[in-house]
């Protein structure tokens, strides 16, 4: 089972937002824990395809669009292009990769999202659209993708085995 340490109560601002996004991410490994490579391509409900394993592609894919190409001003492609006419960052459609791969892919885009906000420091930006955009703007940003999509890893993975919490 993966572990989950709580944020902390009494912290600085960096501090406490990096310690709610791995919170989050643990939340979502967990959520991924003991299933299979097939549970983990099981769709929620139709009409709906979302998947753990098209959750952790998109987060490590949000890892890296923010954390290294907006803070980090990395020149690097992204994990998976957008897909046509969704609306969707990419990682959501399910190719041949199976959760090793993507795990290892996340986890990977989750250190060096680490590393860049270390660097970066609490006053710290990066560059959207040409505009100036903070570490804490980031963070946030980011912390509400993940608790958004961590719902939705809720109720994907009590509708394959019924398990609920974590």
């Amino acid at each position: 089972m993966t572990d989950r340490a709580s944020p902390p109560m009494q912290a600085d601002a960096l501090t406490t937002l990096t310690a709610w996004l791995d919170f989050y991410r643990a939340t979502l490994a967990g959520k991924c824990d003991d299933l299979t490579n097939e549970q983990l391509r099981t769709a929620s409900v139709p009409p709906s395809s979302l998947t753990l394993l098209g959750l952790v592609q998109h987060l490590a894919a949000v890892e890296r669009n923010w954390f290294r190409q907006v803070l980090g001003g990395e020149d690097v492609p992204p994990l998976h292009p957008r897909e046509v006419g969704t609306g969707h960052d990419g990682g959501f459609e399910l190719g041949s990769a199976g959760i090793v791969e993507a795990r290892v892919a996340w986890e990977e885009e989750v250190g060096r999202a680490r590393e860049v906000v270390e660097a970066a420091g609490p006053d710290g930006t990066g560059s959207l659209g040409g505009n100036a955009v903070s570490v804490v703007w980031i963070l946030t940003h980011v912390i509400a993708e993940y608790a958004r999509h961590v719902g939705h890893a809720d109720l994907v993975r009590e509708r394959i085995d019924g398990s609920t919490g974590v």
